[in-house]
C-alpha cells in the first residue's frame, strides 16, 4: 500500500504551480524549478529503482480504481490552474519576471498533468475515460494528439512515417516544428481516411478533427469572455509550453531508434528495442510510468501502474526530466546519446 501511495508525488508539480500563482514573486518559477532542477538532483542522488517488482509487492497492490482516481484528480487540477492564472492575470499587474515564471510553471503542469494524463486515459477501452482524457488535452489545444498518437504514432513508430520519432542527429529545435506541423496534418489525414474507408455516415461520418477544432475554438472564446484577450493569450502560451513539453518527451522516447524495412516494403514489428526507457524514481512517478515506454508500446492499453521493466529495452543514462534538459542542448545530447544508438539504426 505504501508503495502505491508514492503516486501522490505526481501532484507535487501542481502544488508548486499553485504556490507560484498564490505567492507570486520568485515562487512563480516553483513548478518549473521543481520539474527541472529538484527532480534531476534527487534522481542523481537516488539513482535508478529496482527494475522488477517482487510478487509479494504486486500481491499487496491497491485496487485498480485507486490508480484511476488519481488520474481523474488531474482534471479539476488542470482547470483550476487555468482558472487561477486567468483570474490573476486579469485582475493583477504582474512583472515580466513573474509572468514568465507563471507561463512556464503552468505549462509544465499542463504538459505533465494534462497531456500526459490525457494520453494515459486516451488509451483506455472505456469511452468515458477516453472522453476525460480528451478534456485534459483542451488547454494545450492538443486534441488532435488523441487521433494521431493512437492511430498514427503507435502504428508507424520508429519509422520515417512517424513525425513523433526523432531522427538520428536531429536537434530538438528542428524536431519541434516538424512534429507539431505533421502530427496535426496527419490527424486530418487519418480521420479523412477513416471516413472514406468505412463509408461512414451520420455522426460517425463527421471528421473528428472538425469536432475537436470546434471544441478548442469554444475554449479560446471562453477564455476571452471570462478573462479578456490578454489573459487568454497568456493561458494559450502556457498551453503551448505544455505541448512543447510533450513533444520533448516524444523526442527523447524514440531518438534515433528505427525499425528495419523488410523486402516486402513493410517494417519489422515494434520491439522493446525501439523505445528509450528509464527506471529513475521521481520521473517514473510524476509521469505515471511513461518512462517504461517499451512496455507501453507492447501493450498500449495497459494501465500505468502495471507497466513493467523490460530487459531488452534500451535505457537512458538519466531520468526523463534530466534527459529533456540535455535535449535542449543539442551538442551535449548528441555527445551522450549518439554512441548509444545501435549502429544499424543510424541513418
Amino acid at each position: 500500500m505504501l508503495h502505491d501511495i508514492r503516486y501522490l508525488g505526481a501532484f507535487l508539480i501542481p502544488i508548486c504551480t499553485f504556490a507560484g500563482i498564490s505567492l507570486r514573486g520568485p515562487w512563480t518559477f516553483a513548478g518549473v524549478v521543481f520539474a527541472f532542477v529538484v527532480i534531476p538532483l534527487v534522481e542523481l542522488i537516488l539513482g535508478q529503482s529496482q527494475p522488477h517488482a517482487t510478487k509479494d509487492l504486486v500481491g499487496r497492490r491497491l485496487p485498480d480504481k485507486w490508480f484511476d482516481i488519481l488520474l481523474y484528480c488531474n482534471i479539476p487540477i488542470v482547470y483550476a490552474a487555468v482558472w487561477m492564472l486567468g483570474n490573476l492575470t486579469a485582475k493583477q499587474s504582474l512583472s515580466s519576471f513573474e509572468m514568465t515564471g507563471l507561463v512556464l510553471s503552468t505549462g509544465v503542469l499542463l504538459g505533465a498533468n494534462g497531456i500526459n494524463v490525457g494520453h494515459e486515459l486516451g488509451h483506455r477501452g472505456n469511452p468515458v475515460q477516453r472522453m476525460l482524457g480528451k478534456m485534459l488535452l483542451i488547454p494545450s489545444l492538443y486534441m488532435h494528439f488523441h487521433i494521431e498518437h493512437n492511430r498514427g504514432h503507435h502504428l508507424h513508430v520508429a519509422t520515417r512515417n512517424d513525425p513523433s520519432t526523432a531522427r538520428y542527429g536531429e536537434a530538438l529545435y528542428v524536431f519541434w516544428p516538424r512534429t507539431l506541423l505533421m502530427t496535426y496534418i496527419n490527424a486530418w489525414r487519418i480521420e479523412s481516411a477513416r471516413i472514406r474507408g468505412r463509408g461512414e455516415t451520420g455522426i460517425k461520418g463527421i471528421n473528428g478533427m472538425l469536432t475537436y477544432s470546434a471544441i478548442e475554438l469554444g475554449y479560446c472564446v471562453s477564455l476571452i469572455v471570462l478573462f479578456g484577450l490578454p489573459s487568454a493569450l497568456i493561458l494559450l502560451a502556457a498551453g503551448g509550453v505544455g505541448a512543447l513539453l510533450l513533444e520533448t518527451i516524444n523526442y527523447i522516447e524514440h531518438y534515433g531508434l528505427t525499425r528495419k524495412q523488410l523486402a516486402s516494403g513493410k517494417f519489422e514489428r515494434v520491439t522493446d528495442r525501439h523505445s528509450w526507457n528509464s527506471n529513475h524514481h521521481i520521473g517514473r512517478i510524476v509521469l505515471y510510468e511513461l518512462t517504461r515506454h517499451s512496455d507501453h508500446h507492447a501493450v498500449a492499453g495497459k494501465p500505468y501502474q502495471r507497466l513493467e521493466h523490460r530487459d531488452a529495452a534500451p535505457q537512458l543514462p538519466f531520468g526523463y526530466p534530466t534527459s529533456m534538459l540535455l535535449a535542449m542542448c543539442p551538442p551535449l545530447w548528441f555527445r551522450i546519446m549518439n554512441k548509444r544508438v545501435p549502429a544499424e539504426m543510424r541513418d
